[in-house]
């Protein structure tokens, strides 16, 4: 059903979601939306980041722990 959609029907879609919202409503959400995508930028920064920070205080590197029969062979 959403196949059909084309570029009049998402301009129609588009200006019948402006006539009922307003375009302060839309703006609003609009900004709220990038908000929300920069904190979970910022917290996947900030999680990498505390795991590197945890991995060097440690002083240790990744490693392979898989047994030699359990490898695979090339």
């Amino acid at each position: 059903m959403l196949n059909n959609i084309g570029p009049a029907g998402l301009i129609v879609i588009a200006v019948v979601v402006l006539v009922l919202f307003g375009r302060g409503k839309i703006s609003a959400l609009m900004g709220e939306v990038g908000k929300g995508i920069t904190a979970f930028k910022k917290g996947v920064k900030d999680g990498t980041e505390e795991i590197e920070d945890q991995t060097r205080d440690l002083g240790e590197t990744a490693r392979d722990v898989t047994p030699e029969e359990k490898k695979d062979k090339v």
